[in-house]
């Protein structure tokens, strides 16, 4: 009778539906049913916090943007390129939509040492402009420098306004663009971060469309609540006083991650920031290709994974974890009890979704909810793999450790 003891107070612990296999456990060892106890404890907590970032999003009303300066200032929009001929005509395309009035607009293309014809699409492209617009041959490095942060470095430097507009090559800035950024720029504010999602008409486009989205509600939930997670780099407005207060990139260390470094270093220097999570201010990118090139484009964000907080890591790490414990929990207590659990992530995964879509101005895919079950798993592993093996990365044509 004592040796029972342990399986029934174990089983005290765990939810009803598993308890049926607990039988099965406590015959082969407590380790099992302890396992089980753990595994309850896990996912209990993975769901408390995805339906409380849930529902915190959900509940933060839709303040009103603040009163826009006046007049309008003149203001600097900076595009690093490297060998984007295919994609940048479309980027200047949507610039010279903007209802800014062009004569305070300052356009400026870093051609990083290209091998293509960007410099040419460039030129053709803003041809007849209102506004200034100039495309630079980046030749040398500024400082410590490197890759994009240093066209940025140049293109900084070039710059002979007190705002700069950071986009990237193979983005769409929507039309009220400045309008809607350049508001939430008060003095104590360094860096104003806008909403991107990746478009494009196959399945695996719209998948990543969906991760993006999904990753940047849950960064909202943090930053309202007042915790500097990142910047992005491609839809994102810094002040000259906050830029030059850091040194620049020129004096920054080297990053493949420039925009979170950045960051970093405009908080150091006591700025605040912003994350706009709004339709206004929604860009659009377009999407990486192929699975190698995803797998190349994330292991580089990683970088900037790696250099957060060690409490955001382990956020990251127990999110990520689903998965192997998932198959866990399948072994020990049946596939239809790993199944329900996976069945309630999608649901409420889904309902998160569904407000960032909603808060976009964009209508839900529902019907992509369990094909993005199998890209999340799938980009995991590859991810994990590419992680622990001595490999490179390439972007933009350049090979990184």
């Amino acid at each position: 009778m004592t040796a029972a003891r342990p399986a029934a107070t174990c089983a005290t612990y765990c939810p009803a539906t598993w308890r049926t296999s607990l039988g099965r456990a406590s015959g082969s060892s407590c380790f099992n049913i302890c396992m089980l106890v753990i595994l309850s404890a896990y996912f209990g907590l993975w769901f408390l916090v995805l339906a409380t970032a849930t529902l915190l999003f959900w509940a933060r009303k839709r303040e009103a943007p603040p009163a826009p300066p006046a007049p309008w200032p003149r203001v600097s929009i900076l595009i690093a390129a490297r060998n984007e001929e295919a994609a940048l005509g479309r980027c200047l395309a949507a610039i010279r939509q903007l209802r800014y009035p062009a004569h305070l607009l300052e356009v400026l293309v870093g051609d990083d040492a290209s091998t293509d014809q960007t410099r040419r699409v460039a030129e053709q492209a803003m041809q007849g402009y209102a506004g200034q617009f100039q495309c630079l041959s980046i030749v040398d490095n500024l400082g410590t420098a490197r890759g994009k942060a240093n066209v940025l470095a140049h293109l900084a430097r070039q710059a002979t306004t007190d705002f700069f507009f950071i986009t990237d090559a193979d983005i769409t800035v929507p039309g009220g663009w400045i309008e809607a950024l350049l508001p939430y720029a008060r003095p104590e504010v360094g860096t104003v971060t806008g909403l991107t999602v990746v478009h494009g008409p196959r399945l695996f486009d719209r998948l990543q469309g969906l991760d993006w989205l999904l990753s940047l509600g849950l960064v909202q939930v943090v930053s309202d609540g007042g915790r500097p997670v990142t910047a992005m780099g491609n839809n994102m407005l810094v002040t000259r006083a906050a830029y030059e207060a850091t040194g620049g990139y020129e004096r920054l260390p080297f990053s493949v991650t420039e925009d979170f470094e950045l960051f970093k270093a405009v908080l150091a220097q006591g700025f605040t920031f912003r994350n706009v999570f709004r339709p206004e201010v929604l860009a659009y990118s377009l999407p990486t290709s192929t699975p190698l090139r995803l797998l190349h484009q994330r292991r580089r964000w990683m970088r900037g994974v790696e250099a957060l907080p060690g409490w955001l890591q382990g956020g990251l790490i127990f999110y990520a974890a689903f998965y192997p414990l998932l198959l866990l929990l399948a072994w020990l207590a049946g596939p239809l009890v790993a199944l329900s659990v996976l069945a309630a992530k999608v649901l409420l995964q889904g309902v998160l979704a569904y407000g960032c879509y909603r808060r976009a101005g964009l209508r839900m895919p529902w019907h992509l909810l369990p094909a993005f079950e199998v890209y999340t798993v799938a980009l995991t592993i590859g991810l994990t793999v590419f992680r622990l093996l001595p490999l490179s990365f390439e972007w933009k044509g350049r090979s990184y450790t």
